[in-house]
């Protein structure tokens, strides 16, 4: 069982490393997905995988690298795309 989820994570998530460090994150749970800057300053993702990774990651999120602040996180439930790895897009 997979599970998938869209997330909007925003506060100072931006020039931060955050997609560096969440690509990090990804291989270490071994979840798949992708993240990236949106023109609003906030920062996007969709991850699929083992649920407890999934629940992992999204926890892993309401923190960020060091220098983020992440003031709010908004997950969707999402429809599994079968991706297989995890990648900065846009």
């Amino acid at each position: 069982m997979r599970r998938s989820v869209d997330l909007t994570v925003t506060g100072r998530v931006q020039g931060v490393s955050f997609r560096y460090y969440a690509e990090r994150e990804a291989a270490r749970l071994g979840v798949a997905g992708w993240v990236r800057n949106e023109p609003d300053g906030s920062v996007a993702a969709h991850v699929e995988g083992d649920p407890g990774a999934v629940d992992a990651f999204v926890r892993w999120c309401h923190e960020g690298p060091r220098m983020a602040y992440v003031e709010r996180v908004d997950v969707r439930d999402a429809d599994d795309q079968g991706l297989r790895s995890f990648r900065t897009a846009g």
